[in-house]
């Protein structure tokens, strides 16, 4: 049940039952402050704006004509034409019940699945994934998962750099090393294979021009060429899959879709473009000038999709990718999760794509940029050497520090109960810290702050969780098939009631706009508000068996929505921490 949503819808339909026109929002809001009611509409001044009416007398209008007694007790005008609501503790209950009930929590669920095609991670071949993948990869995966909660169809696209003039050089390299068990190398041994590749390729001139030919040959479908580029591809990805299976990453082998892929669609592209009258001939290289971006001469920008010596580009291949996914895949809405560098570059793709009409102006195209992730000095995040973090190495490191922080507040743990809880703590950790910063902004990574138990952080929930369970264990009793109802009479009750109400307008907003860290609060909220309505309401030691039963049911309903949320973010709950 999305409560803004209904709200909204009714006092739409009072707007305009007092006369509004129909274009008017009613711009249903939660409120900031308790005194202002659970929700506040805001949009009776720009209506009667446009009606030349006092705000408040408007208001009053759309009062008369509200009908929602059954979701609201109380209704106010307040200031210029504010109309401040404050929902019905009985319904309030019912929609508590409701949500404790289901398995979904009475989320808003697809009634028209989408087909949903998520590009995120995109991790380069012959290279281990450093910390700038982490921020694609993660918040990525946080928005496949509660896309695919809802019941869309998600497909994920892991688009990975496997193509280029560099292979050439890589192949040449394995061959004269003779290493055909490629496929046992480590990844970490690949990043030094491309380093004396390359050191290789500047210094023996021998060396490159057969770098070259091999260049040609892999583009050309030569077999021997194509095996060597898959050994290169398959230690990269097999390394990579279990990065993802560290970090609690849905992304597997089968999502790989890397720029090999449209290869052979690309003189296709490029020649349709040119028939088009899309794409010319300039100085050799095949180009498409858009009148909608300007160079610092104020002349159209030219995107170039083919060099003069016949290679492709970046944009060819995204322009082809695009393609495929729609008329392959049918993709219904496609999110890219790249950093803000690239937003002009999807920009002129999908401009393109449009102008040859590849796609429709239907399908949804969304670049959910993020910003960079940085040290302390406020510069990208590196090490004292000025390198760049491996993410395996930060997640390394996560764990050396997470296991002393539990081992100090737990030292009877066993081994077994020691891994399992510093997994959760020291992979949530990094992942939450990451995901609780809105993702258009840069954000500073502080070791320290990260692996709290105490503030906005992974380990505050997840000992959150497991306070909540401890005190069905305590009691010796299961969360499923509490007795008795719900009933909302203390402040702290009702607090946290609604606040667990709002959980599918929290869902709505990352899955319309891919942030996840507006789940995050709501999450940290929740633990506040429980430890808040825990310390003021005696839950075992209720005064009565309905109250105790009440609140029961009010912590039962606060772990199974914490527990949800953090799966959705990928972070792991346990019950002892």
């Amino acid at each position: 049940m999305n409560i803004q949503l209904l709200l909204s819808d009714k006092i739409k339909q009072a707007m305009i039952a007092a006369g509004a026109p129909a274009d008017c929002d009613a711009l249903v809001k939660q409120s900031a402050k308790a005194q202002f009611g659970d929700y506040q509409a805001n949009g009776i001044m720009a209506a009667a704006k446009k009606m030349s009416l006092n705000p408040r007398q408007l208001a009053e209008n759309v009062v008369n004509h509200l009908a929602i007694d059954e979701y609201v007790s109380k209704v106010e005008i307040a200031g210029p034409g504010f109309i401040n609501l404050f929902l019905n503790t009985c319904w309030l209950a019912k929609q508590n019940q409701l949500a404790l009930d289901n398995e979904k929590l009475n989320l808003t669920l697809a009634d028209k699945p989408h087909n949903i095609i998520v590009d995120y991670s995109a991790p380069n071949v012959a290279k281990e994934m450093h910390v700038g993948h982490l921020r694609s990869t993660i918040i990525g995966d946080a928005s496949v998962r509660v896309l695919e909660y809802l019941g869309h169809n998600v497909i994920r696209a892991n688009h990975v750099g496997d193509w280029g003039t560099q292979f050439g050089m890589l192949i040449a390299y394995l061959e004269k090393m003779q290493n055909e068990n490629a496929q046992d190398m480590e990844l970490a041994d690949l990043e030094e294979f491309y380093r004396a590749a390359k050191k290789h390729y500047d210094e023996d001139a021998v060396f490159a021009e057969k770098a070259r030919n091999y260049v040609v040959k892999l583009q050309g479908g030569d077999e021997y060429c194509l095996t060597m580029w898959r050994k290169l591809v398959d230690i990269t990805m097999t390394q990579n899959v279990a990065t993802y299976k560290r970090l609690n990453v849905t992304l597997s082998l089968a999502d790989t879709m890397g720029e090999s892929i449209y290869n052979k669609l690309l003189p296709e592209v490029v020649s349709d473009l040119k028939a088009k009258g899309i794409a010319v001939e300039s100085d050799g290289a095949t180009v498409v000038f858009l009148d909608e971006y300007k160079n610092k001469e104020g002349e159209p920008m030219g995107v170039i999709i083919q060099k003069r010596d016949g290679g492709y580009l970046y944009a060819t291949t995204d322009i082809a990718a695009l393609k495929y996914r729609y008329e392959k895949l049918h993709a219904d809405r496609i999110l890219y999760y790249t950093d803000s560098r690239q937003h002009q570059h999807l920009e002129q793709v999908w401009l393109i794509a449009h102008r040859a009409n590849y796609i429709p102006e239907s399908l949804q195209l969304e670049h959910h940029m993020f910003g960079m992730m940085l040290g302390k000095d406020g510069k990208p995040f590196k090490t004292r050497s000025g390198d760049t973090v491996k993410l395996n190495d930060l997640l390394d490191e996560a764990t050396e520090r997470a296991a002393a922080l539990v081992k100090s507040k737990n030292p009877d743990l066993t081994d077994k109960e020691l891994a399992t809880i510093v997994d959760a703590v020291a992979i949530g950790a990094v992942k939450y810290a990451d995901l609780s910063k809105n993702r258009t902004t840069d954000y500073v990574f502080d070791w320290d702050n990260m692996l709290s138990f105490e503030g906005n952080t992974a380990p505050y929930l997840q000992y959150a969780y497991t306070r909540v369970i401890s005190i069905f264990r305590k009691a010796n009793l299961s969360m499923e098939n509490l007795a008795g109802n719900i009933i909302i009479e203390h402040e702290k009750e009702q607090a946290l009631a609604t606040r667990l109400a709002q959980f599918d307008e929290t869902i709505t907003v990352l899955t319309n706009d891919g942030l996840p860290h507006v789940l995050c609060a709501y999450l940290y909220d929740i633990a506040t508000l429980f430890s808040s309505f825990y310390e003021h309401c005696p839950v075992l030691s209720a005064e009565n068996t309905a109250l105790k039963n009440s609140r029961l049911k009010l912590a039962a309903l606060t772990a199974k929505t914490l527990k949800i949320g953090l799966d959705m973010l990928g972070i792991k709950t346990i019950e002892k921490m």
